[in-house]
């Protein structure tokens, strides 16, 4: 039995400045792409999509993520 995925709050509406600030916070944050997806209210190819379109870099540095790092 398949079970279908319920779409995110925000499917199909444009990118609000904050949405996108918000991304920009979370990407430095080093937050992993599904939890920013889920903070926003879209999928992760969504997510990912607009932070190549805005030149926004989703990939890890070398952090924990969370900014856990030990003191």
């Amino acid at each position: 039995m398949l079970t279908i995925m319920p779409r995110p709050k925000n499917h199909g509406k444009d990118w609000s400045p904050s949405d996108v600030n918000q991304l920009k916070d979370l990407a430095k944050e080093n937050t992993p792409t599904r939890v920013i997806a889920i903070k926003l209210g879209r999928t992760a190819d969504a997510v990912q999509s607009k932070a190549t379109h805005e030149g926004i870099s989703l990939k890890p540095t070398n952090q924990s993520p969370y900014n856990r790092r030990k003191k």
